[in-house]
Parts: structure tokens; C-alpha cells; sequence
């Protein structure tokens, strides 16, 4: 079992690299609060900015971006507000039903998450310091963990449709909607979709 005691902690291999894991994740804070507050963004703002930039259109929703920052709704709404305020999001509804309101980025909003796109860059810079070797055995155990949280409800994978199970590559090459299909909506899907992050992605593997 996991503690934050230091004792307890280095009687066990699992805690410690836990441990490990935390302060790479307390970094990647700090990273984001220094970068934000040059910017004049709340680490949650750039996290919705990136979010805008990748996500694909149909999860650009309050909704879609509260699953993305595991926050409330009323707390998101707060969050896209203050970027609507700074002129970075519109909200606009969803052409194919127009019940839906969609988030999206304005010409500045874009320009700002190119700006912050990174925000990470110190973190890979450390990893790409490893051994390629290292970086590999690294890439395969942190996969594995992310996977065991995935399904035990903690995170959230978001990926492109090129590895996911439920990507059909050139199902109905003739239609017009898009050569793809994705049997997780059992819709056509437009290439242009395809290089965008998914919440609904499994591995191909799995």
C-alpha cells in the first residue's frame, strides 16, 4: 500500500516509483501555473485551450471538457466562461443538431493554445536525456499503468483513431460523409477526424 510516509514509502519498490511518478505530476504543475500566469491563464484554461485545438468536433461540449479536466460542470462552465471573456472560445451550436452548444476557439484562441503547445517541453527534454532503450521501457510501463487506471475509472485516454478498435480504415470509401467508419457512433468518419483525440479510444489491442 501507498504512503506519503518516506519511511514506510522506501520499504517498497511499487511505492516508491509512485512516489517518483507524484513529483514528475507536481512538475508538470508547476509547468503549468508558470506558463499560465505569463499568460495570464489558469492552468485549467490551458488545459481547455489545448483541449479545443484536439479534440474531435463532437466532445467540443462543457461536458466534453469537464470529463477532460475531471471538474464539475458548473466549474467547466466557470472555466469557459473566462476564456469566452478573454475572446478565446465561442460558443456555437452543433451544425447537425442544433440543441447541442459547442465550444470553439477563436482566431486568437488558436494562436494562444499554438502559443502554450510547450508547456511540457522540459519533461520530454528530460526524457529524451534517457537511452533510447530506457525511454522505450519507459513508453511500455507507463502505458501499462495508464491502461490499469483507465480501467478502473481514474483517467480518461484520449488518442487518435488510427489505433482504436472501433476504427474501420476505407470502410465506404464512396461516401461522401467520410471513407471511414467508427463502430463506436456507427457513423462514417472524415478523414479530417481521424488526427483529431478521441475520449470513446480503446488500443486496437485490447
Amino acid at each position: 500500500m501507498s504512503t506519503f510516509d518516506p519511511a514506510e514509502r522506501n520499504k517498497s519498490l511499487p511505492a516508491r516509483v509512485t512516489a517518483v511518478l507524484y513529483r514528475i505530476s507536481q512538475a508538470m504543475n508547476h509547468l503549468l501555473r508558470a506558463r499560465g500566469e505569463a499568460a495570464g491563464l489558469s492552468p485549467a484554461q490551458i488545459q481547455a485551450l489545448l483541449f479545443l485545438r484536439y479534440a474531435r468536433p463532437g466532445v467540443r461540449t462543457i461536458g466534453g471538457l469537464a470529463a477532460r479536466l475531471g471538474a464539475t460542470y458548473a466549474t467547466t462552465s466557470g472555466v469557459a466562461d473566462a476564456l469566452e471573456r478573454k475572446q478565446l472560445l465561442k460558443r456555437q451550436p452543433l451544425p447537425e443538431d442544433r440543441r447541442t452548444v459547442t465550444l470553439q476557439l477563436t482566431a486568437k484562441g488558436r494562436h494562444e493554445a499554438e502559443s502554450v503547445e510547450d508547456v511540457l517541453s522540459e519533461v520530454e527534454a528530460a526524457i529524451a536525456s534517457l537511452p533510447e532503450a530506457e525511454q522505450e521501457a519507459l513508453q511500455r510501463a507507463a502505458q501499462a499503468i495508464v491502461l490499469r487506471l483507465q480501467a478502473a475509472g481514474h483517467v480518461r485516454v484520449y488518442e487518435m483513431c488510427w489505433g482504436c478498435r472501433f476504427f474501420q480504415r476505407d470502410a465506404h470509401p464512396e461516401d461522401p460523409r467520410g471513407p471511414h467508419h467508427c463502430a463506436f457512433v456507427d457513423a462514417p468518419l472524415p478523414e479530417e477526424e481521424t488526427v483529431f483525440e478521441c475520449p470513446d479510444f480503446v488500443p486496437a489491442s485490447v
